[in-house]
């Protein structure tokens, strides 16, 4: 059993799936900030000063021995923003990836040497 995650673990798609976690962790912590800092705060001014991630409804006050319970929903829509956001950039990123792909895939291949070849003596033999 030892050998064979061995095996998998080496193998190129086990490795180029990890890099991808690590890559979209860190992508991922780099939209949270951007929405968090750069798009909510003008978002709350244009709302009238409303900061989402305070938005919460109180199921439970606070008593002396506990900590009020709260549904903190304005969190929940920061992270629907942030789903949004990182699905449109990976969007646009497999888009690209697409069309790059496709106008590889619309290049003529070069004719081999021998084609060539071929052609030359087609060619002289017509003549």
């Amino acid at each position: 059993m030892l050998q064979e995650f061995k095996k998998f673990a080496i193998k190129g798609n086990a490795m180029d799936m990890a890099v991808g976690i690590v890559i979209g962790a860190a992508f991922g912590k780099i939209v949270s900030s951007f929405v968090a800092d750069i798009i909510m705060p003008p978002i709350g001014v244009l709302l009238g000063g409303v900061d989402f991630s305070s938005l919460v409804v109180t199921l439970k006050s606070a008593t002396e021995g506990a900590e009020a319970v709260t549904l903190n929903y304005g969190l929940f829509i920061n992270s629907i923003i942030d789903f949004i956001i990182i699905a449109f950039a990976i969007f646009i990123v497999v888009k690209q990836i697409g069309k790059l792909k496709k106008k590889e895939e619309e290049k003529p291949a070069e004719p081999s040497e021998e084609i060539l070849l071929l052609r030359e003596m087609r060619d002289s033999l017509k003549k």
